[in-house]
């Protein structure tokens, strides 16, 4: 099989490795650090800070995409263990803790394989991952104006979601 590839990461572009492991095609980028950059310095003031990581495998050619996934994942750092903590939003939510910034960023990476069933062993094959930290909402929660002293409003919750649902498909 042979794999042409590509890492968007805030316009600079890295190494991206490609694994076929039980039909599945991982992803891994040793030389990126997404965190990197003003994410590192809300990391550090205690925000947690939202990515948005896509991967997409194309076969035959460049306008068949073949599989594609989208997730959002946050990232928050304990400022006293000095270690990092990762979520992932979307269903099956996971999460994982007490993580170096270079384990927090693989596993965020290593989420977002793509299954290889149906693809034939002899067309040429393009993929991407695209990392894109997002900015936090105003007040500096992930839950913005949902959440007042009387309380969460799951209407404000419901419509952040369908925004959130709606830029996915954009990318």
């Amino acid at each position: 099989m042979a794999f042409v590839s590509g890492l968007a990461l805030a316009m600079i572009a890295e190494d991206l490795i490609l694994e076929n492991r039980n039909n599945r095609l991982e992803f891994s980028a040793p030389r990126t650090d997404f965190f990197a950059g003003q994410p590192s310095a809300r990391l550090r003031n205690a925000l947690e800070v939202p990515f948005l990581l896509k991967t997409t495998l194309w076969s035959g050619n460049k306008t068949h995409v073949f599989s594609s996934a989208v997730d959002q994942f946050v990232v928050s750092f304990d400022i006293f263990e000095e270690t990092y903590s990762v979520v992932k939003v979307q269903a099956p939510r996971k999460s994982k803790s007490h993580l170096t910034a270079k384990a927090a960023q693989e596993w965020c990476i290593h989420e977002m394989s793509l299954d290889l069933t149906g693809l034939s062993g002899t067309e040429p094959l393009w993929a991407r991952l695209e990392i894109l930290a997002q900015d936090p909402p105003r007040d500096g929660s992930l839950l913005g104006d949902s959440v007042s002293n009387s309380g969460i409003s799951l209407g404000a919750l419901d419509r952040k979601s369908t925004r959130l649902n709606s830029s996915h498909l954009g990318i």
